[in-house]
């Protein structure tokens, strides 16, 4: 990930990992860049390129990963420093293909409970264009030692 103020914060909430394992995030495999980071809304970009499907498209499973980053980070940001968030279950719509430039992400709150919370997630090219929505369920638990 590149560094900027959003960044350290998603490196915050990984605080618990040990170094070998903070280093080996997904988000950093597929070029995600955070842009906003609060509790009512989580954006980041990604690249199309080196990210795609063997007919040249985005591929379905990199918007599912850039939507349970989103949807993850904002249930974290909810659940508080004392607690983590675990993707429960997640689904995506890939409404048209991105075959270049970026595509962003924004995740906001539909539900925030104790126990769980619901993002909403909508995914553009840079045209402005829906190319997916997701929906993901986070359960919310104490952080162990």
């Amino acid at each position: 990930m590149t560094e900027n103020p959003s960044e350290e914060l998603v490196r915050a909430l990984l605080a618990g990992a040990t170094p070998e394992i903070a280093e080996q995030q997904l988000n950093d495999k597929l070029g995600l860049t955070f842009v906003d980071l609060t509790p009512e809304r989580v954006s980041a970009t990604m690249p199309v390129k080196g990210n795609l499907q063997p007919f040249g498209l985005l591929h379905g499973g990199a918007n599912a990963v850039l939507a349970e980053a989103l949807g993850s980070t904002l249930a974290a940001l909810n659940a508080g420093p004392d607690r983590m968030a675990l993707g429960l279950e997640l689904s995506c719509t890939h409404h048209r293909p991105a075959i270049a430039g970026l595509v962003t992400g924004v995740a906001t709150p539909v539900h925030v409970g104790r126990g769980t919370v619901t993002s909403a997630i909508e995914i553009t090219d840079e045209a402005g264009k829906r190319t997916c929505t997701a929906r993901l369920t986070c359960v919310v638990r104490d952080r162990t030692a």
